[in-house]
């Protein structure tokens, strides 16, 4: 039988993964062992602030005790039962969500992409069995430079070649129009198949795209009139991110869909839902759409466990709090060196900067390199945007110092 390579060394360690896993990531050369909070730290024992938060999916800072607790105490009772039969919480964990969020029924999914995957299953059959739009007609809308996954559906969406490049046929029924414009969206409204618009309030992977403040307010006022649901996908964005519970609460808008994952288990495990109104979700019926995993009663206890540390922690209104402190400094840093600093951008502690620097350069790169050199971890995005988003649980102290690392690193960064 095979012994197993068993190393310790970050080298060794990335070798492993280079040569056993596909490669279809690029991560920065940092081996992680353990988090705690704001930190994580890498198999060397080297501490770091993490400013990426698994793609804001930790939130609620890493292995959060109280989240941790519910998963362990839960995984000792009962992880997985199927839908074959009913548990003991997901009753009480679908009303908990619905009250939280302020909806009427939800579908328990378990990743992100699966949670866009059902909102569009269930924007077209609302479109056949309500709207009366045609079978094999409807049509979904979606925004240029989105990103909500990798799935042949999300690719297909995709104006991103490194998404969608060499992997055709895509999904029919699919129109994209500009992100940010509301005239092209009435414009793509008036054809009587559209059924459903599915946007990012902010574009996260696209950079940190804000939009105008008339944009989603436009948004539901359009869907009301052309009688369209306006699909939330607040995966990257929801849960406290921006300052409040969800982004588009910032402009009293509330979706006819909302779908959410990442931070919904506090980084846990995969949890995600999709939430509406009964006309809506009572259009799918048994056996039109599942998942094993899906309201699975670990998944239910940390999912519950993780919004109400959301709310016991006042993590929206500390995340709006320290996002304007993060900005007010990157701003004083790019008026001391606009050389390197072209944009600061973002809502609560989702933020971005731009480097003055060619989407293809790898400068953006090199500085987050120096920033991990200095102990702080932050990815570009789009090759010249560097984005920040530290757990939410980050102090006004913390903030200051990490800006500090900002600032040393791009004040005497060399290209």
């Amino acid at each position: 039988m095979e012994v197993l390579t068993t190393t310790t060394s970050s080298q060794d360690l990335m070798e492993l993964e280079e040569r056993y896993n596909a490669h279809n990531y690029h991560p920065l050369p940092v081996v992680l062992e353990k988090g705690q909070g704001v930190y994580v730290w890498d198999v060397d024992g080297k501490r770091y602030f993490d400013f990426l938060s698994a793609y804001s999916a930790v939130n609620q800072g890493h292995c959060h005790p109280r989240i941790i607790k519910a998963m362990t105490d839960q995984a000792q009772k009962l992880t997985l039962t199927s839908r074959a039969f009913y548990n003991n919480l997901l009753g009480p964990y679908s009303e908990f969500l619905t009250n939280y969020f302020g909806y009427e029924r939800m579908l328990p999914m378990n990743t992100g992409v699966e949670g866009g995957e059902t909102a569009i299953k269930l924007a077209r059959r609302w479109g056949y069995q309500v709207k009366g739009i045609p079978e094999n007609e409807a049509k979904i809308i979606f925004v240029e430079g989105n990103f909500w996954g990798r799935t042949m559906s999300a690719i297909s969406s995709s104006t991103d070649p490194s998404s969608y490049k060499g992997f055709g046929p895509f999904m029919p029924g699919f129109h994209l129009v500009p992100y940010n414009d509301l005239v092209a969206l009435e414009k793509a409204f008036q054809d009587p198949n559209v059924a459903g618009f599915m946007f990012e309030p902010i574009q996260g992977e696209a950079g940190v795209v804000v939009p105008d403040d008339n944009y989603i307010p436009g948004i539901r006022s359009l869907c009301d009139q052309y009688n369209v649901l306006m699909i939330a996908d607040e995966v990257q964005t929801g849960i406290a991110r921006t300052g409040r519970r969800i982004c588009c609460d910032h402009y009293d808008v509330k979706p006819d869909l909302l779908v959410l994952g990442k931070a919904l288990s506090g980084g846990a495990m995969p949890v995600s839902a999709v939430l509406g109104s009964d006309e809506v979700l009572l259009c799918i019926k048994p056996g039109q759409h599942g998942s094993t995993f899906g309201g699975n009663p670990l998944a239910c206890a940390v999912a519950m466990e993780a919004l109400k540390v959301v709310t016991d922690e006042n993590l929206s209104e500390n995340s709006e709090k320290m996002g304007a402190i993060f900005r007010q400094r990157m701003e004083e840093i790019m008026h001391k060196c606009p050389e390197m600093v072209s944009f600061v951008r973002g809502k609560g502690l989702l933020n971005a900067v731009g480097i003055n620097d060619t989407e293809d350069s790898t400068t953006a790169w090199d500085i987050c390199m120096e920033l991990a050199e200095n102990g702080l971890l932050a990815k570009p995005t789009h090759g010249n945007i560097i984005r920040f988003a530290p757990p939410l649980v980050i102090t006004e102290a913390q903030v200051h110092t990490c800006c500090d690392i900002i600032e040393g690193v791009l004040l005497g960064f060399k290209k």
